[in-house]
């Protein structure tokens, strides 16, 4: 059994960045893909960004260039920066694991999630 817990949401202006960690526990984080999802009030939970074992990465069309994922191997850690954020960014984020080490855009791939963390972007 794997335990995500999300941190680092809150509230920011439009434009501006925020970091958010997914920290696992439970067994050995190295071989798994990992990624990061949202659910903005009223909507379906979307991809965002996707990391695989190896460090490969994928973005959804609507945060390339603004939102990078990374991953901390020795701490168990993913990370996702977001730079230049929109009002459309707000939502609650949620991370997500998989033992499959290749990543993926589809929910349905990945067997652990966390809590998920509030990022609410002011106009």
């Amino acid at each position: 059994q794997v335990q995500l817990v999300e941190s680092g949401g809150g509230l920011v202006q439009a434009g501006g960045s925020l970091r958010l960690s997914c920290v696992a526990s439970g067994r050995p984080f190295g071989s798994f893909a990992a990624g990061w999802f949202r659910q903005a009030p009223g909507k379906e939970r979307e991809f965002v960004s996707a990391i695989s074992w190896t460090s490969s990465t994928y973005y959804a069309d609507s945060v390339k260039d603004r939102f990078t994922i990374s991953r901390n191997y020795a701490t168990n850690t993913v990370y996702l920066q977001m730079n230049n954020l929109k009002p459309v960014d707000t939502a609650v984020y949620y991370c997500a694991a998989t033992r499959g080490g290749s990543l993926s855009q589809e929910a349905t791939w990945y067997d652990y999630w966390g809590q998920g963390t509030q990022v609410t972007v002011s106009s």
